[in-house]
Formats: structure tokens, C-alpha cells, sequence
């Protein structure tokens, strides 16, 4: 039995929605623990020129939502940017998970042959094919922001490790 495309992307994409919002709820545990005040998690960086976590999860949840839609041919929900607590954070990444929820394994599938095109800004990125797209933009995008994420708050002395990160 061969992998789709739906089997690698959206599974794997919910699964790690739902990890990383319980990521963000034991960073929110922790700094009511320690009487931190939680708007300091929410625009920690990195580094001064990295974007905040905030940024982090709005861009990850984007690539993700607007890539599937590309590949299953459907609009995808657009969401304001504009999360500044946990909470407004945790209803973005339910949103998103409602919304892969609802994209069937028929409407990805045949997507591997499918040439994607779009404009970000004023660039036009070109694939190939649905397959190099989600392979080669989709997930590691998605999981660099995930791993900002974890990596912000982990430096930021949440209590984290890989079990944390890697559950099935």
C-alpha cells in the first residue's frame, strides 16, 4: 500500500496542531505558575530579528491552511492576524484544525501532478507539482515555525522537552 498525499500532510499536520496547542498551554501554565506575565511569551523572540512567537504560530497555521487549499483546489479560511493571548493563539490552531478536518482524502489526493503556482507579495513561487510542493514548501515551513515556537518558549524557561514535542 502506497502513502497519498493526503495520507502525509493532513494527519500529520492535525496531530501537530494539537501538540504544539499543548505546547502553548504549558507555557500559559507555567507563567501563571510563576506570576510571569503571559504577553511576554506571547512576543518573545529568538533573536531581535526573529519574528515573535505570536508571528511564529500565525505564519505555521497559514502555511499549512493555504497549502492545503492549493492543493485540494478549495478556498481556505482566511484569519486576521492579530492573536495576542494564548487563548486567541490555542482558537487559531482549532480553526485550523477544523478546517483540515474537513478536507477529504479525494480533494488532495490527485494533487501530486497538479502544478501550483502563487504570488506572495510581489514573488511568484512555480512547483513543479503538488508533491514538490508539499515536500519541499509546505512541511518544512510548517515545522520550522514549529520548532521556533517550542524553541521560544524552551528559552524562555518553560519547563519543555522532546516528549513534549514528538507524541503520536
Amino acid at each position: 500500500m502506497s502513502l497519498t498525499m493526503y495520507d502525509i500532510s493532513i494527519p500529520m499536520f492535525i496531530n501537530n496542531f494539537n501538540i504544539l496547542s499543548n505546547i502553548l498551554l504549558k507555557a500559559e501554565r507555567h507563567a501563571e505558575k510563576r506570576k510571569i506575565d503571559k504577553s511576554v511569551f506571547i512576543n518573545a523572540r529568538l533573536y531581535p530579528d526573529m519574528l515573535p512567537l505570536s508571528k511564529q504560530i500565525q505564519i505555521g497555521t497559514d502555511m499549512v491552511r493555504l497549502g492545503v487549499g492549493r492543493l485540494a483546489g478549495i478556498e481556505a479560511p482566511s484569519f486576521p492576524d492579530d492573536e495576542e493571548t494564548f487563548s486567541e493563539l490555542q482558537k487559531r490552531l482549532s480553526k485550523t484544525v477544523t478546517f483540515l478536518k474537513k478536507v477529504k482524502a479525494k480533494q488532495i489526493d490527485d494533487s501530486e501532478v497538479k502544478k501550483i503556482e502563487f504570488k506572495i507579495r510581489k514573488r511568484t513561487f512555480k512547483f513543479k507539482n503538488g508533491q514538490a510542493y508539499l515536500i519541499n514548501w509546505i512541511i518544512p515551513h510548517f515545522f520550522f515555525h514549529m520548532t521556533t515556537s517550542y524553541d521560544i518558549l524552551r528559552a524562555n524557561g518553560v519547563n519543555l522537552g522532546k516528549r513534549d514535542f514528538v507524541k503520536m
